[in-house]
C-alpha cells in the first residue's frame, strides 16, 4: 500500500570539501581604472586618531594597507563590497562606484 514503503536510513552526504575564501576569491577578475574609486580623505585622521587603523582588518580583499606613515590604497582589487563605507570610525573612506566598464567582474565556477 502507499505509505507502506520501508524508509531506509539516510545516507551521509558525499565528502565535499568547501572552498576557502582564498578559492573564491580567485574565481574573481578585476578590470582596474587608471583612477581609484577609493579615498582616504584625511590622512591625518589615520595617524593621529586611529591607533587600530581597523580598515585593515574588515576589508575582505585587504585593499588598506598601513606603511609607517600612510595608509596605502590598492584598489585595484576591491571586491567592491562597501564595507570600508561603514567600517571606519571615523567615517574617513570615500566609496564611489568605479566608472563604468571597470571594478570587479565576477564569474560563476
Amino acid at each position: 500500500m502507499e505509505g507502506d514503503e520501508v524508509m531506509s536510513e539516510p545516507q551521509p552526504a558525499a565528502a565535499s570539501k568547501s572552498a576557502s575564501i582564498e578559492e573564491k576569491q580567485y574565481l574573481l577578475r578585476f578590470n582596474a581604472d587608471t583612477q581609484s574609486h577609493l579615498h582616504v580623505m584625511d590622512t591625518e585622521v589615520c595617524m593621529t586618531s586611529c591607533p587600530d587603523k581597523i580598515c585593515t582588518i574588515f576589508c575582505p580583499a585587504e585593499v588598506y594597507k598601513w606603511e609607517d606613515i600612510r595608509m596605502h590604497v590598492g584598489y585595484e582589487g576591491c571586491h567592491e563590497c562597501g564595507s570600508c563605507r561603514i567600517g571606519c570610525p571615523h567615517q574617513n573612506i570615500k566609496w564611489v562606484y568605479p566608472k563604468g566598464g571597470h571594478g570587479i567582474v565576477f564569474r560563476l565556477g
